[in-house]
């Protein structure tokens, strides 16, 4: 064992208790890293591993508002084993009383499910005929059990079983009721599969072992062009869960790397104060012979030793992270995580970690390298020196390691890329700052009140820590401003999902001719109800400027509209609640080639102006069409909207149903329900509420996250303001002992220490409010695309206790320089 080694462990068990705060602040800052990486990781490896499942086979064909014909049908069976579903929304009426329920309805055949099997609760069966089996939501909600009737559309079915398991539920997306399955005979009996309704088929494909699902689907897609289908393989199931969940994971890493930032911020008070304690065993050792080189070594074993502690504890309980949720929370959760070791997001927190505790602690070895041995006869606040060249050079490897790290890492580099250049600047303008807050106090008039002026110049004397307290208190009040505003904006968007302006229902699969008879029945259940209804059809954007959807590469970021089939609908006039922003209108009688307005933000996703050309499919048709206006959609009414609308003329000899927006007051809505549901069955009601309740649970997921991550950091930046004060503790200890000999007070110098850490916190608000809004607005406005809308009463009481809680920290770390004895203290000059 050499020297440094010895020294180092000798040293580390009598007084390593000063190195406590590095531990800490790296196990918070890892466990942060690694827990919400292996969660991410946990379930994008359960929905990958689920994939053949989630979408019931190897690859799925689906088309909106037909079915296959013959020839098709017949190339789909020739490639492997198939199986046919039909999709859609429908009223489930139980009489007695109750309200008919939005359901999802499905139509199986025989074959179905190619991969995995219908489960359902004791005592029941697989639905034949007129009989349908439920979702247990449904059955609590319409009190029903095996043989209770149910009328659904035109026919009625008794229940033959609750659904416990429904293997390819998780690839259909997003439904807004719970599900029913029946099979194809019973689907028919209802009558709701009409031209113009709004149904979707699913041909599923189980392949022989040797088929290559991607050839497969792009060959079938091929044979059939124009025909409007949509194909996807089991690697590409759940793809819009996997991208939500990749986004909301890289959001929340984002978080806690700026919670590993502030960590470092700790880190680097606890190092300056662990070693500047050391002063004169570092000067003793100097004069005893050790050499800078041994030295440095010995505390660099010391801060490894402690850092693998803090960093292997991090990363144990970010690695159970996974198991914790599944136990605790699994069943709020799309999929369960799969319960594994994820090397790369440990190996990525372990890499961080390391790096940013080097990087925090390099300066201070800098510095304790040059301690000289005469300071063991002589004041220990000797000047500051530059560090050396090789210094630097080592902090600006380390600085481009941990920005490539980062970037590299992340499964949205851009994003990642500029929250490093915005941290980064953040903590040079706090430094900067700090530095101009010393000159400007030095710089200032000196009050007549003593402790005002014993305030001021703590900020400025030799040894203040007014630059490193700014950028820990200024990289901690900004990200608590930042996740409060966040926090708040989405628990907004969660209570005012519901406008006061929203309709109480959409009508879908109405057909033109009982438009009338629909009005008549709406008024008579609630006198006074105004009705908006429009033409609707379902198409796919299938080429861009000529160029095929199916050759791109790689989709434009925020091109949710080419994926799959969209509502469309077509009319003479500008649409209510929009407004042209480009372009102009067509006329009223327009009867020219088909023209389109496109929403302005979805035309700038996919970089389209007025002129271009767009092909859309509808009914397997290509239908090309030059973009005429776009157009600024105000979606918070949550009335009738869509992204694109058609001119009239050709688009309207299409079969098509109508879409339909009832407004009325809320307490005629049973009415209205049962109404509808007697008089035109084949009518299916979306109630707005139950639309607004899936998006409240969503949205009350993320923000649970977003809390979740934020206590970390809130731990961390406490961390941090424990090793600032901890880091002039030596000088504090100082000024108190040569005040209270020139007759000062105990409660004069808390006074004057609580007059410096509210200057401090009072300049900091300001930073804080400007750098964490900013950062705030970005998050909420464009990585969650929702409407800016921060409490600032909780904004406020953020601040107010972050400040409290930085100056009690401050004065209790300042009660024990008030308890030091002044001969212990003046023997140790």
């Amino acid at each position: 064992m050499t020297i440094a080694l010895r020294l180092a462990v000798r040293d580390l068990g009598r007084g390593g208790r000063g190195l406590l705060l590095l531990a800490l602040c790296l196990f918070l800052g890892t466990a942060a890293l690694a827990g919400i990486g292996s969660l991410s990781a946990s379930m994008l490896a359960a929905l990958d591993a689920q994939g053949r499942t989630i979408l019931g086979g190897d690859v799925e064909l689906t088309v909106s508002q037909r079915s296959a014909t013959v020839a098709e049908a017949a190339a789909f069976a020739d490639a492997g084993r198939l199986s046919e579903t039909i999709g859609m929304r429908a009223m489930a009426d139980p009489g007695g009383g109750l309200a008919p329920t939005l359901v999802n309805l499905r139509g199986v055949d025989s074959a179905w499910p190619l991969v995995g099997r219908l489960q359902l609760a004791p005592g029941g069966h697989r639905p034949r005929g007129p009989e349908i089996a439920v979702a247990q939501a449904l059955a609590d909600r319409l009190a029903l059990r095996i043989g209770s009737p149910v009328r659904i559309g035109a026919a009625r079915f008794t229940v033959s079983g609750v659904i416990a398991d429904e293997p390819d539920r998780l690839g259909a997306g997003f439904t807004l009721g719970p599900s029913v399955i029946l099979d194809m005979d019973g689907l028919q009996a209802t009558q709701l599969v009409q031209p113009g309704s709004l149904y979707e088929t699913r041909y599923h494909l189980l392949l022989p072992a040797h088929g290559d699902p991607d050839s497969v689907r792009d060959r079938l897609i091929a044979r059939f062009p124009g025909a409007g289908w949509n194909g996807r393989t089991s690697a590409q199931a759940a793809g819009g869960l996997k991208r939500g969940i990749a986004q909301l994971g890289q959001f929340l890493l984002l978080v806690g790397l700026a919670a590993l930032a502030i960590a470092g911020v700790g880190v680097a008070s606890g190092v300056a104060a662990y070693l500047g304690a050391k002063t004169r065993i570092i000067a003793a050792l100097k004069v005893l012979g050790a050499d800078s080189r041994t030295i440095v070594t010995m505390f660099l074993t010391q801060l490894a030793l402690v850092a693998m502690v803090g960093i292997g504890a991090g990363v144990a309980v970010g690695a159970a992270v996974p198991w914790i949720v599944a136990r605790s929370a699994g069943d709020a959760l799309p999929v369960p995580p799969r319960i594994a070791l994820y090397p790369v997001p440990l190996g990525v927190a372990v890499a961080l970690s390391l790096i940013v505790a080097l990087l925090s602690a390099l300066p201070a070895l800098a510095r304790a390298r040059q301690v000289p041995a005469a300071t063991l006869l002589r004041d220990t606040l000797a000047p500051r020196t530059l560090p050396s060249i090789r210094v630097l050079a080592g902090i600006a490897g380390l600085l481009v390691l941990l920005v490539a790290l980062s970037v590299l890492t992340a499964s949205d580099r851009p994003l990642a890329l500029g929250f490093v250049a915005g941290t980064a600047a953040t903590i040079l303008a706090l430094w900067l700052a700090g530095l101009a807050i010393r000159a400007v106090a030095a710089r200032l008039p000196r009050p007549r009140r003593p402790l005002l002026r014993l305030a001021i110049a703590n900020l400025h004397r030799p040894g203040a820590q007014t630059d490193r307290l700014v950028v820990a208190l200024g990289l901690g009040f900004s990200l608590f401003v930042g996740l409060a505003t966040i926090d708040t904006s989405v628990s907004a968007e969660l209570q005012h999902t519901a406008p006061a302006t929203a309709p109480r229902f959409f009508a879908i699969d109405l057909q033109p001719d009982d438009a009338a008879r629909f009005r008549t029945v709406v008024a008579a259940a609630a006198p006074g109800a105004r009705i908006e209804a429009v033409p609707s059809l379902r198409g796919s954007i299938v080429a861009l400027k000529g160029v095929r959807i199916a050759d791109m590469k790689t989709l434009p970021p925020g091109a949710w509209v080419l994926r799959g089939d969209r509502t469309l609908t077509w009319s003479a006039t500008v649409p209510p609640r929009n407004i042209v922003v480009a372009g102009r209108w067509w006329r009223a009688d327009y009867r020219g080639p088909p023209l389109v307005s496109i929403e302005d933000r979805t035309a700038e996703a996919l970089g389209l102006h007025v002129g271009d050309q767009v092909t859309i499919s509808v009914l397997g048709v290509d239908v090309p069409a030059r973009i005429a206006a776009l157009r600024k959609i105000d979606w918070g009414g949550l009335g009738l909207n869509f992204a694109v609308v058609f001119s009239p003329g050709y688009i309207e000899e299409a079969p098509h149903g109508l879409l339909a927006s009832v407004y009325a007051a809320p307490a005629r809505d049973e009415a209205i329900a049962r109404k509808v549901a007697a008089t035109l069955p084949s009518v299916t009601l979306v109630r707005v509420g139950d639309v607004i309740g899936q998006i409240g649970e969503l949205l009350g997921k993320i923000a649970l996250a977003i809390r979740a991550a934020g206590a970390v950091t809130v731990a961390a930046g406490i961390a941090v303001l424990v090793g600032a004060v901890a880091a002039s503790g030596r000088t504090r200890r100082y000024d108190a002992t040569i005040l209270k000999l020139l007759g000062g007070s105990g409660a004069q110098v808390l006074a004057a220490q609580a007059i410096e850490y509210a200057l401090l916190s009072l300049i900091l608000v300001a930073v804080a409010l400007a750098v964490g809004c900013g950062a705030g607005w970005y998050v909420v406005t464009h990585v969650f695309q929702l409407a800016w809308a921060p409490d600032w009463d909780v904004v406020a009481l953020t601040l107010a206790a972050a400040t409290i809680v930085t100056m009690g920290i401050g004065l209790l770390g300042s009660l024990t320089a008030l308890r030091a004895r002044p001969a212990t203290v003046l023997r140790a000059l």
